[in-house]
């Protein structure tokens, strides 16, 4: 009986030793975390493609525009940015016209507006915790300095009948003869990127711009008739559609 119950706990002996791991293992317990447990990674947290940069294509009631940005992720949902843009303004009364052929014209304007705002701005990202990451809303805000570039839409050559001449002046040849006038800029608006949050970017902003000039406003529109001044601009902000296309890095 002796050597039997010796043998018993020769064998259970040996188990012991043989697997050390299976009681060397930490026990979780219900409300108690698991030290072996790993912590989800966060893409943020890893600081993957904190910037973008990319071009801004503009559409507005005036005409087109060209822009370029950089941007600044600082936290998940808030981001800084700098934009720079370069856009055609055109006076509100005016009237474009057409002939039989298809030419356009437009009587009475006498300067073109180019519009170049630098614009220094911050993002903030909406419903990020309730939305999926292939559409980010968000609302921005920017303000900078801007110049307002004036160049000659036509010349008026006075007549020696008392009539005046009107002579269309080429638009690149019309940029060599141009003044820069200088203001500021802000803007408010809202948009969404589409597709995944990470390397690239596509989306829409709509914006809406307050740029103005002091004083007695641009030389914009004449009388057909007497060639005489007949309005001037100074309001060159208004309603934009932005398209942003990006690569993060």
């Amino acid at each position: 009986m002796r050597t039997r119950t010796s043998t018993v706990s020769a064998a259970l002996l040996a188990i012991l030793i043989a697997a050390p791991g299976g009681f060397a293992q930490s026990r979780a317990f219900p409300g108690r975390p698991d030290s072996t447990a790993q912590p989800p990674v966060s893409t943020y947290d890893q600081g993957e493609y904190p910037n973008t940069w990319g071009i801004d294509i503009l559409i507005s009631t005036n005409g087109f525009g060209l822009g370029t940005f950089y941007r600044r992720e600082f936290t998940p949902d808030i981001f800084g940015f700098v934009s720079f843009s370069v856009s055609e303004a055109k006076d509100s009364r005016e009237i474009e016209q057409y002939d039989y052929y298809g030419n356009s014209t437009v009587p009475g304007k006498l300067n073109r507006f180019l519009v170049l705002p630098l614009m220094f701005g911050v993002q903030y990202r909406l419903f990020r915790e309730d939305i999926v990451d292939t559409f980010r809303p968000y609302v921005n805000m920017a303000v900078g300095p801007t110049l307002v570039y004036m160049s000659p839409f036509v010349d008026l050559v006075p007549q020696g009948d008392g009539t005046i001449a009107v002579n269309d002046v080429e638009f690149f040849h019309s940029l060599g003869r141009g003044t820069p006038h200088y203001t500021a800029s802000a803007y408010i608006g809202f948009g969404a990127n589409f597709g995944g949050p990470n390397s690239g970017v596509f989306g829409i902003n709509f914006r809406y711009y307050f740029t103005y000039l002091l004083g007695d406003g641009l030389p914009s529109l004449y009388d057909t008739n007497t060639g005489i001044l007949s309005a001037t601009k100074k309001d060159f902000g208004g309603f934009f559609i932005t398209l942003n296309v990006g690569l993060g890095y």
